[in-house]
């Protein structure tokens, strides 16, 4: 018998895995990559009776090899909130799949141990993105506002970690940031002991810094796009530079795309104010999908931008 843990390797992912590990400690084998490197299950070769939990990636991208992994025998739990479609009716497989705009995976997880490490999932709620939820969730523990805005800023230079086309723009494999953060059941903790944090802030403000510099392509009082050239830096920050866009102005909606050749990688915000949109929109484009306050396109053909703008505008207009 093999155990795997399969997650996204941005801030919901890896917190979604502290807080099961925490609360059930296994040697296991971790699959992981960079935040749109999502079909991360295909890469398990799974036998009859191998233990597998899934975390933080959509089952609808990766349906054709879970539905492998059950056939030979494998059990399966699944913690997810993105779009799954429809979910397989299989005895080796646990589904706890929520696909909301308030919600994340590290929340269904800590939902589902009862809030035993509930720091760790405010943590995952900040860096996807969801104030209003992590703030909600870390009113249950006991914490001034000087420690919960730190784990504000350590939700979002984890999941800042996990931003780029490929591993070696990262600062830190997330596997490898998992395994450092794993020894803490307090966050706080980690941020004050262990120097890959302040790595991680010091790189965040960084590039944040050259991208806040660059001029938007379109400026509106309901749609901005900002498009970052094809470098290290802006494939870093794009995905976090849409997250403080889209709190900067909440009633707002926001596309950050980046420069790849003749193509560009694209993250879209749905208005916080009216969090949905945002998947669908995307997947209207090839190599597009997400969830209904924030989505993605993996790869949109230069010429294709326009069209793209357009659907943006139209997506997020005032009768939506």
């Amino acid at each position: 018998m093999a155990f795997y843990d399969i997650f996204n390797g941005d801030a919901d992912g890896i917190c979604a895995l502290q807080q099961l590990r925490l609360a059930q400690p296994r040697d296991s084998r971790l699959i992981t990559g960079v935040k749109r490197d999502v079909g991360l299950l295909a890469r398990v070769q799974a036998g009859p009776d191998d233990e597998l939990t899934v975390l933080d990636i959509s089952l609808d991208e990766n349906r054709a090899a879970l539905e492998m992994v059950l056939a030979t025998g494998a059990h399966c739990a699944y913690f997810d909130h993105h779009f799954p479609g429809p979910i397989p009716n299989h005895p080796n497989l646990v589904a706890h799949i929520r696909y909301a705009p308030d919600v994340c995976t590290s929340l269904l997880v800590d939902q589902y141990l009862a809030g035993r490490f509930r720091a760790w999932a405010v943590v995952a709620a900040f860096g996807d993105n969801l104030p209003g939820p992590a703030r909600a969730a870390a009113l249950h523990l006991d914490l001034d506002g000087t420690h919960v805005e730190r784990l504000r800023v350590l939700g979002e230079c984890i999941n800042y970690n996990a931003y780029g086309d490929q591993l070696e723009d990262l600062r830190f494999h997330p596997a490898a940031l998992y395994r450092r953060l794993s020894p803490f059941a307090d966050p706080l903790e980690f941020a004050d002991k262990d120097p890959a944090f302040e790595i991680l802030r010091h790189g965040y403000e960084r590039d944040m810094q050259t991208a806040l510099a660059v001029a938007p392509l379109l400026d509106t009082p309901t749609h901005r796009v900002v498009v970052l050239p094809d470098a290290d830096w802006s494939r870093r920050v794009h995905g976090v530079l849409a997250n403080r866009l889209a709190s900067a102005n909440p009633s707002a909606a926001h596309a950050v795309l980046v420069g790849h050749g003749n193509a560009y990688r694209v993250s879209v915000r749905a208005p916080i104010s009216r969090p949905s949109g945002a998947d669908e929109l995307c997947r209207a484009f090839p190599t597009g999908g997400g969830r209904p306050g924030a989505a993605g396109i993996n790869r949109l053909p230069g010429e294709r931008l326009q069209e793209f703008v357009s659907a943006f505008q139209d997506a997020f207009g005032p009768q939506r």
